[in-house]
Formats: C-alpha cells, structure tokens, sequence
C-alpha cells in the first residue's frame, strides 16, 4: 500500500522537485517497491503529456543569460572516480533486479528432488519465466504439456524424451505435446518459459 506521503513524494520526483537527503530516501523506496516504481512512471508519463499540451514560450535572451552565469559560478559536487553514479530515476521505474543470492527462494516441488523458483509473470500476456533445478538422480514424471514451453540449459544436464540437454542447449514443446519421463544424471538448472495455464506456474505462485 502507497501512504499519503509515499504520493506525495513520487508526484515532487516526476517533477524534479525532490533534492538531498530526501531524493536519497525517496530513491531507496522506489528501489524496494514495484507499486512505487509504476505510480512514478504513470506520474512522469503524465507530466510529459502535460509539458507537451502546454505552450511553449522562449525564454527572454536576457534571462537566459543570467540564468546561464548563474549555473556557471556553482561549484559541482565532488565524487570519487571509482564511485559509480546512481542510475536516473526515471531509469528505474519497471525496472526489477534479482540477485543470484537473493532472498527468493527455490520451492521443492512434490517431486523429491525437484525445485522451482517464479521469477516474472505477466498475466495480461500469459506467460511466466521461471527457474527449475533437479537434483542428481531426480527423474520428473511423464506428462502432456498444458500450453507451449521453452527450456535454455543454464548448468547440468537434462534427458528430455530419450535427449540428453547441456549448458547451453534449448528446447521447446508445443502445447499439448507429451513429455516422456525426463531425468537428470548430474542434476541441473534451467531457464523455462511457461504459459500461466501450465501447473508448474501455478504452483510457483501459490
């Protein structure tokens, strides 16, 4: 839920009216909430239109100058060459990062040994990407694919109807094709995108 003043903030920072202490609070909310990121997105499209409905006026050449000297006595802020800089906030809005060690964790499928891990979903489109690592030994059971699927081999291999998969390999199966028992001899991961009707999302999200 967005408080009040969470509204507030994100409609100063369409503008470019929050400076300091609290564009760098602001900025650590945004980073941690995907609501916060699409209202600040939403309010900068906004704002865009809004620029663009307006009449533009030039600026007097005087004023401008003044202006312009003005910008050109501050100082500008000193940074270390090795401190990277803070990527622009408009830049970060639908933007989500996971990190290989992040707190999402693999959920153990009801197959021992078996694991998944939901990493976007796009319902209006109807798919999702997902993660799938079997255990060494794990054999997943035989099935009829309830929509079409792609798997890229990230590590291990993976026996797919009677083919053997590695690093770097890709498949894909129609919906409705049927898998026969797949098996892994070394455990592996996996990269999987999926249809939200598949079961496996299903089970991912709950």
């Amino acid at each position: 839920m967005i408080t009040e003043q969470q509204q507030e903030l994100a409609s100063l920072h369409a503008l470019g009216a929050l400076e300091g202490a609290e564009l760098r609070a602001f900025e650590v909310e945004l980073r941690g909430s995907a609501k916060l990121q699409t209202l600040v997105a939403e309010l900068q499209r906004t704002s865009a239109l809004l620029d663009l409905a307006s009449p533009q006026v030039p600026l007097p050449e005087l004023l401008r100058e003044k202006v312009m000297a003005r910008i050109s006595m501050l100082e500008p802020e000193t940074k270390s060459a090795n401190q990277p800089m803070p990527p622009a906030l408009s830049a970060l809005a639908g933007l989500r990062f996971d990190e290989a060690a992040g707190t999402r964790a693999w959920k153990p499928l009801p197959i021992p040994g078996a694991f998944v891990k939901l990493l976007s979903l796009e319902r209006e489109r109807g798919y999702a990407v997902l993660l799938g690592k079997l255990d060494p030994g794990t054999r997943y059971p035989a099935h009829t694919n309830a929509g079409p699927e792609d798997i890229f081999m990230l590590t291990g291999d993976l026996v797919v109807s009677g083919r053997k998969l590695v690093p770097g390999d890709f498949h894909h199966a129609d919906g409705g094709s049927w898998h026969e028992e797949n098996y892994s001899v070394d455990g592996c991961t996996l990269l999987a995108v999926l249809t939200t009707q598949d079961p496996l999302v299903a089970f991912a999200m709950a």
